[in-house]
């Protein structure tokens, strides 16, 4: 089985600090965040005002006790975030990112888990624990990135840089000399669970540090490359590969002011790489359909010009940029890469992506892996799988089944130390260095890997056939009339049978029926008719015998995956119905 090789050569580091520190040396003064000022306009701040932002923060707070402690970041994308994280990672102790959008009873036992000593908040936050700050512990330190000054117990992240630099000035150097332990924990993050709050997954700078390296040795990446963060940066996916792995190549990050505004940022950014998830990718992809199919002969255009481009790829010219440069305009104009993970993503949105000269590279990746396993790259290039382990990553499928679906298993630098004060949970998933994914997937004699769902959500019928929901969902979900769409297992008459609830795009049925409106009756029959069609697609022991008709979205993480247990359970009123021959 292949391994692997690297592409590129990378430089090697230890740490945070030693990341920025060689960063630093190498760009200097350019820029390492485009920022808005209040009046909405750019301004840069350069990776040696990045390093000195670290450090007076750093030292301030080694200077408030807070060494060796567990420090808590929450809210939205910013360079703020930034600071407080690598301040925290640099020297002085354990950072725990947090997902503001968490309910705060979570957000609760993740302080009190963690037994953290401060929590950086922006306003949005505060607004969230403010109203409970009586159920937290009374010597937790709550420090606001929105205030100027000192208000009550809440404190000023901008007065607190203010003491650092001054005790810079006066020669502190505590903090700059303290010693970091490559192979002990620094980063300690609660996934967000389809049932609660998941395990902490404790990371290593040697965990985060490799997949940094690693992922640079297939994917180039360099000073010219402009990075825009949407995905919340609490999440390992962006953490490491939108926030630290540019500061790594030296690229410039600017973030997205939220999803309405998106397309504006990439106008006013003109981002080379973009990093996000299948949901996103997908949508996108969705408005560029719709424009060329209301354009006079536009499906018609658009399908010649996909023709020609792959026609002129397979004979190693370019013609992207001549047939489909108005869509890559859209995207600022600059876009050359997509990175995409998280979830499964349909592979005619891969292939069309491609025809406009922005490959997507499909990757693999889970938080205790700090995050990414495997990936497409610049030699690899796939619309259906998840490409080939990193190089220094190992995998097995274990107990694989006539098709060779099995469980997928990790070995290597990123994988986690453990799961935080739980050591039975932690041995059994860790076993001699092989961290067990609860992934199902297969792996072909070229090292490239598939992903055929989790094993928890596996339907078992009485005769003992497994049907993976994912597998069925990919093809509702592929056809044009279905928004999403999720499939579970369900008992009639005492036989396991398949489900989906589905959410209608309810715009393309009017669309397709060629009517203003479409009324319950027109939605439920043409679901039917997806529904059937689909089954024509697969064995007779996977069909979809019933289906339910949603009026909302499903409730997901915040990289965009449904939370399959949450939304089976939920209360919504929904449409039941048998599939009609």
């Amino acid at each position: 089985m292949d391994k692997t090789e690297a592409l590129y050569e990378v430089r090697k580091i230890k740490d945070f600090r030693d990341l920025i520190n060689q960063s630093v040396e190498l760009f200097g003064d350019k820029a390492a965040y485009m920022l808005k000022d209040s009046k909405g306009e750019y301004y840069d701040v350069s990776y040696r005002q990045l390093q000195a932002d670290i450090r007076a923060l750093g030292t301030a707070l080694w200077s408030m006790g807070l060494k060796g402690e567990k420090v808590a970041v929450m809210g939205k994308n910013s360079y703020k975030w930034a600071v407080s994280y690598l301040a925290v990672t640099s020297g002085l102790g354990v950072i725990v990112p947090i997902d503001k959008e968490l309910l705060f009873t979570d957000v609760e036992t993740i302080l009190s888990t963690s037994d953290a000593s401060l929590i950086f908040v922006d306003s949005e936050a505060y607004k969230k624990i403010s109203k409970n700050k009586d159920k937290l512990s009374p010597d937790l330190k709550i420090v606001s990135f929105d205030i100027p000054e000192d208000d009550g117990g809440l404190l000023s992240f901008d007065r607190i840089m203010s003491k650092g630099r001054e005790l810079l000035e006066n020669g502190a150097d505590e903090y700059l000399n303290a010693k970091i332990e490559p192979d002990e924990l620094t980063s300690l993050i609660f996934t967000s669970g389809t049932t609660g709050l998941a395990k902490g997954v404790m990371l290593s700078h040697t965990n985060i540090c490799f997949v940094i390296m690693s992922t640079s040795s297939v994917v180039k990446s360099g000073p010219d490359d402009r990075f825009l963060s949407v995905l919340p940066i609490h999440h390992t996916y962006e953490c490491t590969l939108g926030f630290l792995l540019p500061l790594y190549t030296g690229g410039t990050i600017a973030f997205c002011e939220g999803l309405l505004k998106l397309m504006k940022n990439m106008q006013e950014v003109e981002p080379t790489v973009f990093v996000s998830v299948p949901l996103m990718f997908e949508k996108i992809h969705a408005r560029i359909i719709k424009a060329a199919s209301e354009k006079r002969g536009g499906k018609f255009a658009f399908s010649l010009g996909k023709a020609i481009t792959s026609m002129g790829n397979a004979f190693g010219v370019s013609l992207n940029d001549k047939v489909f440069g108005e869509i890559n305009k859209n995207f600022g104009g600059k876009l050359r890469l997509g990175i995409v993970g998280a979830a499964a993503i349909r592979p005619d949105v891969v292939a069309d992506f491609k025809s406009f000269g922005i490959p997507l590279y499909i990757g693999y990746g889970l938080t205790e892996c700090a995050p990414l396993v495997t990936g497409n790259h610049d030699e690899l290039f796939t619309v259906d799988t998840v490409g080939k382990p990193l190089p220094g990553i190992e995998i097995k499928i274990i107990n694989p089944d006539s098709n060779g679906i099995g469980e997928i298993c990790v070995k290597g630098p990123g994988v986690m130390l453990g799961y935080y004060n739980d050591e039975k949970s932690t041995k059994e998933v860790l076993d001699d260095g092989w961290f067990k994914t609860g992934d199902l997937g297969s792996q072909d004699e070229d090292g490239i890997v598939k992903i055929t769902g989790r094993i928890k959500n596996v339907i078992v019928t009485k005769n003992g056939k497994n049907i993976y929901p994912e597998e069925v969902e990919f093809y509702l979900n592929n056809n044009p009339l279905i928004a999403e769409a999720m499939v579970f297992g369900s008992y009639d008459d005492d036989e396991t049978v398949v489900e989906a609830k589905i959410l209608p795009d309810v715009n393309a049925i009017a669309d397709k029926l060629k009517i203003k409106e479409a009324t319950v009756e027109d939605i439920t029959k043409a679901i039917n008719e997806v529904v059937k069609d689909v089954n024509k697609k697969l064995p007779s022991y996977k069909n979809i015998k019933k289906f339910n008709i949603k009026e909302t979205e499903f409730v997901k993480t915040t990289t965009a995956k449904i939370k399959r247990y949450a939304n089976m359970n939920d209360e919504e009123q929904s449409t039941s119905n048998e599939v009609k021959k």
